[in-house]
């Protein structure tokens, strides 16, 4: 495959408010090992196993209705945030040229309404739905809706019905949950959502965890998101270190996706990580009969430090000749100065929500986070001329209680497309309430 060059940038960034509802509704014995599925983005959690959430929070959660048939629980949230900007004079002739304008803003990110709950059955057979107003276009869609069902004989879960599609821990991950203000450029590829049918496992003593699944767009024809007619993913690992004493984890994961693009043509589109900025990077529409994703992941925790990166590379099959190459990644460097531990869940292979040990509404400090982010994203290749951007972010977040985050950041970023050579700074606040 032909090398691209890549370059770097750094950017300004501070983020303002986010509001985020979590369904979970289940019961667990002592000794057993139940769901809790997450009603906002979906996962499903291993609650009892997660390494490092002290029991104390695992056996004390919210509860609404126990049911006879199943156990039922509602939720809801709300995003907000904003973002400010200031470009260059190449930034601002390359927006020029691309037809848009960086505008600083106040906006509504979204709002959902979310249900969940577990079928009183021998085995654990959860459901839950969820529906999201999408601030960007005015919008209210189905989100992450479905049944999920425990198949010990075969070393896991299925779910069946809308969900994420599985590649990419960063992707997986509850979009609450994560560390960054939004998930690295070079996944903005790769759809978020798809209906079909996923399988996840886990070997304990092996230490292999995987996540399969096929897709298609029958129902969500036309929508957004549902920029494939058919695909399917593979997300498989192996944890090489896992010590939940030492609160160690070294995680190592292989991602790869095929997809069908809709009407034989797909286009290519990335915000600069600032949801309320215009597209930075665009291929246009182009001829493509099928696509593969590629891509690795690799995370390390101990105690409250953790490094991780995730890189990727998208090829698209052309009708006209040779396939199209595109490709990014992030690094990430974290730690959390009031000495509390993401914790790890072993079940869907992800890094949960961070506990707050000392919250500010009971007189404490809430937990502190600091971290550094890279990311960049390439695509141009040959007659297609998407730009290429990376972007530099270092970050703070503070998690008041397990319910109130605050998030703030500078970017700095440096765009090469038109000729030209832009750069932005990116300053960015965003407030998120959780209900667990």
């Amino acid at each position: 495959m032909r090398k691209k060059k890549r370059r770097t940038h750094a950017i300004r960034n501070a983020y303002l408010l986010s509001i985020m509802a979590m369904i979970a509704l289940t019961s667990y014995g002592q000794d057993t090992t139940q769901y809790i599925p997450d009603g906002t983005m979906g996962e499903m959690l291993e609650v009892v196993k997660a390494d490092t959430v002290p029991k104390k929070w695992r056996d004390k959660r919210w509860r609404l209705f126990p049911g006879k048939i199943t156990t039922f629980k509602a939720g809801g949230g709300f995003l907000y945030e904003f973002a400010g900007f200031a470009q260059d004079s190449n930034s601002k002739r390359q927006a020029d040229s691309a037809g848009y304008e960086v505008k600083s803003a106040f906006k509504v990110r979204d709002f959902r309404l979310v249900a969940s709950g577990q079928f009183k059955t021998k085995r654990a057979f959860s459901w839950k739905v969820g529906f999201m107003y999408d601030g960007v276009t005015d919008s209210w869609l189905v989100r992450e809706t479905g049944l999920m069902i425990d198949v010990p004989e075969l070393w896991g879960s299925f779910f069946i019905g809308r969900t994420k599609e599985g590649f990419s821990m960063n992707k997986v991950m509850n979009g609450y949950a994560g560390w960054g203000l939004e998930r690295q450029m070079a996944l903005d590829v790769i759809p978020i959502l798809a209906d079909g049918v996923k399988w996840l496992g886990f070997l304990p003593k092996q230490r292999i965890f995987w996540n399969l699944g096929v897709y298609t767009d029958w129902l969500s024809k036309g929508q957004s998101f549902s920029t494939y007619k058919w695909q399917l993913d593979g997300r498989v690992g192996w944890l090489p270190l896992y010590s939940q004493p030492d609160k160690t984890v070294f995680h190592v994961g292989f991602n790869y996706r095929y997809g069908a693009p809709v009407d034989g043509a797909i286009r290519l589109k990335s915000r600069p990580e600032a949801n309320p900025a215009p597209y930075f990077l665009d291929t246009d529409k182009f001829s493509s009969t099928g696509s593969n994703h590629f891509g690795a992941e690799i995370y390390f925790r101990k105690g409250s430090w953790m490094f991780g990166s995730e890189y990727y590379l998208h090829q698209f099959n052309s009708p006209e000749g040779a396939s199209k190459i595109f490709y990014g990644g992030e690094l990430v460097a974290m730690c959390l100065l009031t000495g509390e531990t993401r914790p790890y869940n072993t079940a869907t292979s992800i890094f949960g929500f961070v506990p707050v040990a000392r919250p500010v509404f009971k007189g404490g400090p809430g937990a502190w986070e600091v971290l550094l982010r890279f990311s960049n994203l390439d695509l141009n290749d040959g007659v297609i001329q998407g730009g290429k951007f990376w972007r530099l972010t270092p970050m703070v977040n503070w998690y008041l209680s397990k319910d109130v985050r605050l998030e703030l950041a500078y970017g700095y970023g440096v765009l090469d497309r038109f000729n030209l050579r832009g750069v932005t700074q990116f300053f960015q606040a965003r407030i998120q309430l959780t209900l667990l």
